[in-house]
């Protein structure tokens, strides 16, 4: 009777996002999980996002396979340190490494973890962040208080 109260089912093998806090409820997150249903044929993938700011590294070990978000080729402390615990597990590791050209989202799927990638640390993933968040807020501030913005690059 109350069907539309009842979760979905998940089918497929789990599999554990890591991506970037900046990422998180943006239409590059939305296009991330739409890639790893396409390439891992699976709906049972935990998104961070939908967790908020909440610790869920506890859940990587129950995982089949993890997934790890690159932008512009760097991984952030955070993926970093899930990175490395998904490895020690033994767990099979992908990398997502993506970017944006204009309006599109350019992406290259890697399997395991590409030699070139550069691991950031506490510090420069503040600075890294500030890149994005900057450029994101900058133009809603010119722009979107009265027009709305129409520029949402992530």
């Amino acid at each position: 009777m109350l069907g539309f109260l009842r979760r979905k089912k998940k089918s497929g093998p789990f599999v554990y996002l890591s991506e970037p806090t900046f990422l998180y409820h943006t239409r590059t997150e939305k296009a991330i999980v739409e890639i790893i249903r396409e390439k891992l044929n699976t709906d049972n993938i935990l998104v961070p996002s939908k967790y908020g700011m909440k610790d869920t590294s506890h859940r990587i070990a129950e995982a089949e396979y993890f997934v790890a978000v690159a932008p512009l080729g760097k991984f952030t402390s955070l993926v970093g340190r899930e990175v490395r615990m998904a490895v020690e597990k033994g767990i099979k590791v992908f990398t997502l490494l993506i970017a944006r050209r204009e309006d599109e989202l350019v992406y290259f799927w890697v399997e395991g973890v590409p030699e070139d990638i550069e691991w950031l640390s506490p510090e420069e993933t503040m600075e890294f962040t500030k890149l994005f968040v900057n450029s994101e807020f900058m133009d809603y501030l010119k722009h979107g208080l009265v027009f709305g913005s129409r520029k949402r690059e992530w």
